[in-house]
Formats: C-alpha cells, sequence, structure tokens
C-alpha cells in the first residue's frame, strides 16, 4: 500500500501549482483523502479534504477560495490545484488517506501517508 505524492516545486507569489497523489495497492474509492502541510517550525495542518465519493469537502479557512481538491476514483488519484499561491504557504505537503467521516481532515484519523513533496513561495 503506497501513496505517491508529485507536483511540488519553486513558484513566485500569484502562481500555480498542481500537486497529484497516486494510490497503489488498493483502490482509493473506499477512503477518504486528504492534504496536509507543515511549515518549518510549525505544526502540521490539514487544509484540504475529500469523501470518498467525493460529494463532502473541507478547506482550511486559509486557503478557501485558492486551492481545490479533486480525485479520481478511476484511476486512484487525487488533486489538489493551488491558485494565488502566497510565500505563507512554503511547506513540505503530504497526501493521506483513511477511512474517516465524511472530509474529516484530523491528521490522526488518516493512516497512509505519502512522502511528502516541497512547496516554496518565492516573494
Amino acid at each position: 500500500l503506497q501513496l505517491q505524492a508529485s507536483g511540488g516545486g519553486l513558484v513566485q507569489a500569484g502562481g500555480s501549482l498542481r500537486l497529484s497523489c497516486r494510490a497503489s495497492g488498493f483502490a482509493l474509492n473506499s477512503y477518504g483523502a486528504g492534504w496536509f502541510r507543515q511549515a518549518p517550525g510549525r505544526e502540521r495542518e490539514g487544509i484540504a479534504c475529500i469523501s470518498n465519493t467525493g460529494a463532502d469537502i473541507h478547506y482550511y479557512d486559509s486557503v478557501k477560495g485558492r486551492f481545490t481538491i479533486s480525485r479520481d476514483n478511476r484511476k486512484d488519484i487525487f488533486f489538489l490545484e493551488m491558485n494565488n499561491l502566497k510565500p505563507e504557504d512554503t511547506a513540505v505537503y503530504y497526501c493521506a488517506t483513511g477511512q474517516v467521516y465524511g472530509s474529516s481532515c484530523v491528521g490522526p484519523e488518516y493512516d497512509l501517508w505519502g512522502q511528502g513533496t516541497l512547496v516554496t513561495v518565492s516573494s
């Protein structure tokens, strides 16, 4: 069972990035999925989470209107589209899956994590 995150990089403020997280070894459609991030010196925070069907979505307040989470269960992959990026979005971004309730974005409820991908936003 594995999650493989990709798509991080260096971008200027106001730019966009798209993160992907591909699941292997299991069917993604049974699990909630989420994106979390951890900046240096800060605790990990759940920023966007989506229920197994995609019907329920939760966003952290600071990313609402800028980030969009989506999933394609047929391809066992989910995404985080990030627009209007700000320097404070700089962090390592992790994807995760778990048998969570709805679009819960509580980290300990997720039991499978990807390796993390670094997003750096320059001012």
